[in-house]
C-alpha cells in the first residue's frame, strides 16, 4: 500500500503570509531575476522555455507538491506571455503611426532613401507583429497547461480522499501494523544515529558555540521576551495613553496574537539556524527542520488566537460572548489543539524522512484522526453546557420580567448554534470515514474543522480591529481628524464617512485573505488570484489600456483639481470679488460659472490622466447627444437655462420677482434650479426653464423703488385743499416715503355725488410697499376722521321685487 501525502490545510499560514508580498512568484522568478529588465521578445522566449519544460515535467509528476510548483510555473509563464504582448503592443501602433505618414508607394516609383525606410519599417512591423502572435499563442498555451495541472491535482485530490484502506476496527490491520513495527523502529534508529552524528560531527569542527547561542536566544524569545511585550501590551491598554472605545480591547487582542504568534516561531527560526550555521542537519532532515519552523508558527497562531480571543483571567477584555467556565475550558482545548497540530505536522515529515512502511503511517494517521475527534467532541461539549446554561439564564430572567413586567431579553446564541452544528457533522464524518477505513478524507475532515475555526476566530478579531482603527483614526475628536479637518477643510460628516469607507476596505481585504487561507489545501491559491494579476496588467477598453496605477492617478488627479477650484472659488467670493463694483448677483454669476467650469477642467484633467483624450471625450460626448436629447431633454433644458440665467442675468440674487400667483426674493441661482423666499418664509425651487420661457414680472430690475397707490372718494362739498394738504402731509410723516421722487395727489373723477381721489407715493424697495401703504391708510382714517372729513364708498342700489300674489 503506497504511502499517501497531501499537504496539511493549516501550512497555508504562511503561504497566506507570504502572499502579498509576491512570494509565490519571486520563488520561481529568482533564476531568470534579469527577465523583468530584459527585451519583450527575451521574455517570450524565456516563457516559451519555461512552458516547454512545464509540459515535459508534468507527464513525470504524481506528487501534489511538484504539481503546485508546475502550476504555479505555467501561471508565470501566462503573465511574462501578456505582459511582454502588452509592451510591443505600443511599438507596433508607432510603427504604423510612422508607414502611415509615408503614404502608400507611388506607381512611378520614388526615392531611394524613403524606399528603404519603407522597408525597414515593414521588416521591423513584421518583426513586432510575429512576435505579438507568438505571445499570445505562447500565453494560451500556458493557460491550457496550467488548467489541464488544476485537473490532475484536483483528481489526484479525488481519489486521495476517496482511497480506502483497512478499518482501525479490523484485527488485521493490527496484525501487520505489529508484523512492521521492528522494520520503522530500525527506520527511526536508522535516522536518530543519522542526526546524531551529523550533530556531533559538526560541533567536533565548530564547537558548541552557535548551538547553544540559538538555543539561549530561543529560550529569551519564548520566554522572558514574550511574558515581557504580552505585559506591555496590557499596561498600556489599561492605562489612559490608549484610544477609548473598543480599540483597547480590540488593538489590545492583535498585540497579543502577534506577539504569540511570531516569538514562537522566530525562537525556531533562530534555533534551526543556529544548526545550519555548522551544518549540523543531516541531509534527510532538512525537511523535518523547515517543518518544524511551520509547525511552530501554525501552532503558535492557534494557540494565540484562542489566547487573544478568550481571555480566562480577565473577562473585561474578553471579546467572544461566552462565560469564564467556558473560556477556561476553550482555552484548555485550543492549547490541545495547537499541541496535537505540531506533533501531527512533524510525525508525517520524519515519517517521510525515515520511509516507514504504509501501514505504520496509515495507522498514525488513523490515532491522529481519531484524537482530532475527541477533541472537537470536547470543544462541543463545552459549547452544549455553555447552551444550556445561557438558556437557563434566560428562563430565569423571563420568570424575573414577568414579576416585574418588564419584557424579556432575548438571549443571542445563534452562533452557538451554527458552531455545534458544524461541529457534530464534521465529527460524524470524520469518525464514519475512520471506521470505514477511508482515513485521509478522516483527516482532512477533522484537520479543516479545527483550520476553519481558527480562521474565522482570527478574521473576526482581524476585522473587527480593522474597524474600530478606521473609525477612530478618521474620527472627528481624534489628532488625526483634527489635523485632517484643519489641513483639508472637511467636516465631521465627510471625515465619518471615510472612516467608514476605510474600515470596509478593510474588511473587504481581511475577509479575502481568510477566504484564500481556507481554500488553500484544495488546490493552487494563485490561480484564484490570477485575475487580480490580469487586472493589475491592466484592461483595454476600446483602444485604451486602463490599470489600477493609472485610476489611482486620475483619482488623485480629480480630487487635487477638486480642491484646487474650491481654492480659486473660495478666492474670488472672499477676497477678490468683494472689492469690486459687482453688486451680489453679478459676484454669484462668477463665482457659480468659475464653480462649474472647474469641475470641468478637473474631470478633463482626470480623463487625460487616464489616457483619454479631449478628441475621444468630444466623441463620447456626441454619441451621447442623441440619449440626452430625449431621455434628459429636462434636465438640460434647465441647466442651458441656468446657464443663460447666469450670462444674460433677467433675474439676479436679491431681485423681487412675480411668477405666477407666487412672489418673492431669489436666494439662490444654481445651473438646474432657482431658489426663491416667499413672504411666508418658505423656499419655492422653480426650473430654470421656467424663468426663460414664462412671463415674469421682475419689480426690481430697472429701478428697486416701490410705488404707494391710494384710492378713495369723498363727499362733493370737501374742501379738496385741505384734503391735498392733509395726505401730503402724511407722506411727509413717513420715514420710508421718498422726497424724490414727490408723492402726487389726482382727482380722477366726480360722479354721483362724490369726489373719486387717487394718490401715488414712493418707497425705496417694493418690499415695502405693503406695509408702508398699509401705515398711510392708518394715518389718512385718523386724521381726516380728526378734521371732520367724511370718506364714502359709491352707493350700491339692489332692486328687489315683491314676489307675484298668488
Amino acid at each position: 500500500m503506497p504511502a499517501h501525502r497531501f499537504s496539511h490545510p493549516l501550512r497555508a499560514l504562511l503561504f497566506v503570509l507570504l502572499l502579498g508580498l509576491g512570494a509565490s512568484n519571486v520563488a520561481w522568478a529568482a533564476p531568470d531575476g534579469a527577465a523583468a529588465d530584459s527585451s519583450p521578445q527575451t521574455r517570450i522566449e524565456q516563457a516559451s522555455r519555461a512552458v516547454a519544460a512545464v509540459k515535459r515535467a508534468v507527464t513525470d509528476a504524481d506528487a501534489p507538491e511538484t504539481l503546485k510548483t508546475l502550476a504555479e510555473r505555467a501561471s508565470q509563464a501566462q503573465r511574462e506571455a501578456e505582459a511582454s504582448v502588452a509592451a510591443l503592443q505600443p511599438e507596433l501602433t508607432q510603427l504604423d503611426a510612422r508607414i502611415e505618414q509615408l503614404g502608400p508607394a507611388p506607381e512611378g516609383g520614388e526615392d531611394s532613401g524613403i524606399a528603404r525606410q519603407r522597408k525597414l519599417l515593414d521588416q521591423q512591423r513584421s518583426q513586432i507583429d510575429a512576435d505579438i502572435k507568438r505571445g499570445k499563442l505562447l500565453a494560451e498555451e500556458a493557460k491550457q497547461a496550467n488548467e489541464a495541472i488544476e485537473k490532475m491535482r484536483a483528481q489526484q485530490f479525488g481519489e486521495q480522499m476517496g482511497r480506502k484502506v483497512a478499518s482501525p476496527l479490523s484485527p488485521a490491520l493490527w496484525r501487520e501494523f505489529g508484523e512492521h513495527v521492528p522494520d520503522d523502529l530500525a527506520r527511526f534508529q536508522s535516522l536518530y544515529r543519522q542526526a546524531h552524528d551529523a550533530l556531533l560531527k559538526a560541533a567536533g569542527k565548530q564547537g558548541w558555540g552557535m548551538p547553544l547561542l540559538g538555543a539561549a536566544l530561543a529560550l529569551l524569545m519564548l520566554f522572558p521576551l514574550r511574558i515581557w511585550l504580552r505585559h506591555l501590551g496590557r499596561r498600556y491598554a489599561a492605562s489612559e495613553r490608549a484610544p477609548d472605545g473598543r480599540l483597547r480591547r480590540t488593538g489590545l487582542a492583535v498585540w497579543l496574537l502577534l506577539v504569540g504568534t511570531l516569538l514562537p516561531g522566530l525562537a525556531a527560526t533562530v534555533l534551526v539556524a543556529s544548526l545550519r550555521a555548522i551544518d549540523a542537519i543531516a541531509p534527510r532532515l532538512e525537511s523535518v527542520a523547515d517543518m518544524f519552523v511551520v509547525a511552530t508558527f501554525v501552532a503558535a497562531f492557534i494557540g494565540a488566537v484562542a489566547a487573544s480571543l478568550l481571555v480566562p483571567s480577565r473577562p473585561t477584555w474578553r471579546l467572544l460572548d461566552i462565560d469564564d467556565v467556558a473560556a477556561a475550558r476553550l482555552r484548555r482545548f485550543a492549547w490541545g489543539a495547537a499541541s496535537l497540530t505540531w506533533l501531527t505536522m512533524l510525525l508525517r515529515d520524519v515519517n517521510r524522512a525515515a520511509r516507514t512502511s504504509a501501514v505504520g503511517t496509515v495507522t498514525l494517521d488513523g490515532l491522529i484522526a481519531l484524537t482530532y475527534v475527541v477533541l472537537i467532541m470536547s470543544m462541543l461539549a463545552t459549547l452544549a453546557g455553555l447552551h444550556r446554561r445561557r438558556a437557563a439564564e434566560a428562563a430565569q430572567a423571563e420568570a424575573e420580567s414577568t414579576n416585574s413586567g418588564r419584557s424579556p431579553r432575548a438571549p443571542r446564541s445563534g452562533w452557538l448554534i451554527v458552531a455545534r452544528l458544524g461541529g457534530y457533522l464534521s465529527i460524524f464524518a470524520a469518525l464514519v470515514a475512520t471506521l470505514l477505513g477511508y482515513l485521509n478524507f478522516a483527516m482532512f475532515t477533522a484537520q479543516q474543522m479545527v483550520w476553519g475555526t481558527v480562521i474565522v476566530l482570527a478574521t473576526t478579531l482581524l476585522t473587527r480591529f480593522a474597524d474600530d482603527f478606521a473609525l477612530w483614526l478618521l474620527a472627528p475628536d481624534s489628532a488625526a481628524g483634527r489635523m485632517l479637518r484643519l489641513s483639508t477643510g472637511l467636516s465631521s460628516n465627510r471625515l465619518e464617512q471615510a472612516g467608514v469607507l476605510l474600515s470596509a476596505t478593510s474588511r473587504l481585504a481581511l475577509v479575502m485573505l481568510g477566504i484564500t487561507a481556507f481554500v488553500a489545501p484544495f488546490g493552487n491559491v494563485s490561480a484564484l488570484y490570477g485575475w487580480l494579476e490580469r487586472l493589475s496588467a491592466g484592461i483595454k477598453i476600446g483602444g485604451n489600456l486602463l490599470t489600477p496605477a493609472s485610476i489611482i492617478s486620475a483619482v488623485l488627479v480629480l480630487v487635487l483639481g477638486l480642491a484646487l477650484m474650491r481654492v480659486v472659488q473660495r478666492w474670488l467670493v472672499d477676497t477678490y470679488l468683494p472689492k469690486t463694483d459687482l453688486d451680489i448677483g453679478a459676484r454669484n454669476s462668477i463665482s457659480t460659472v468659475a464653480h462649474y467650469l472647474g469641475i470641468v477642467l478637473a474631470g478633463l484633467w482626470a480623463l487625460a490622466a487616464l489616457g483619454i483624450g479631449f478628441e475621444k471625450v468630444a466623441l463620447l460626448a456626441s454619441a451621447l447627444s442623441v440619449g440626452i436629447g430625449f431621455g434628459l431633454q429636462a434636465i438640460t433644458q434647465n441647466f442651458v437655462s441656468g446657464l443663460i440665467l447666469l450670462a444674460e442675468r433677467p433675474v439676479k440674487i436679491g431681485d423681487w420677482i412675480k411668477i405666477g400667483d407666487q412672489e418673492g426674493d431669489i436666494r439662490r441661482i444654481s445651473v438646474r434650479s432657482t431658489e426663491i423666499q416667499v413672504g411666508d418664509r418658505s423656499t419655492l425651487i422653480v426650473p430654470n426653464s421656467e424663468l426663460i420661457t414664462k412671463t415674469i414680472r421682475n419689480m426690481t430690475m430697472a429701478n428697486a423703488l416701490g410705488r404707494i397707490q391710494v384710492q378713495f372718494s369723498v363727499p362733493l362739498g370737501t374742501d379738496m385743499g385741505k384734503l391735498r394738504t392733509l395726505l401730503l402731509g402724511i407722506y411727509a410723516a413717513n420715514e420710508t416715503v421718498l422726497i424724490d421722487p414727490a408723492p402726487s395727489f389726482f382727482i380722477d373723477s366726480i360722479s354721483g355725488g362724490q369726489v373719486a381721489v387717487n394718490s401715488f407715493a414712493y418707497v425705496s424697495s417694493s418690499r415695502s410697499v405693503y406695509g408702508t401703504r398699509s401705515e398711510v391708510l392708518f394715518a389718512l382714517l385718523e386724521q381726516t376722521a380728526a378734521a371732520g372729513i367724511a370718506l364714502v364708498t359709491p352707493t350700491d342700489i339692489h332692486l328687489v321685487r315683491d314676489p307675484p300674489q298668488a
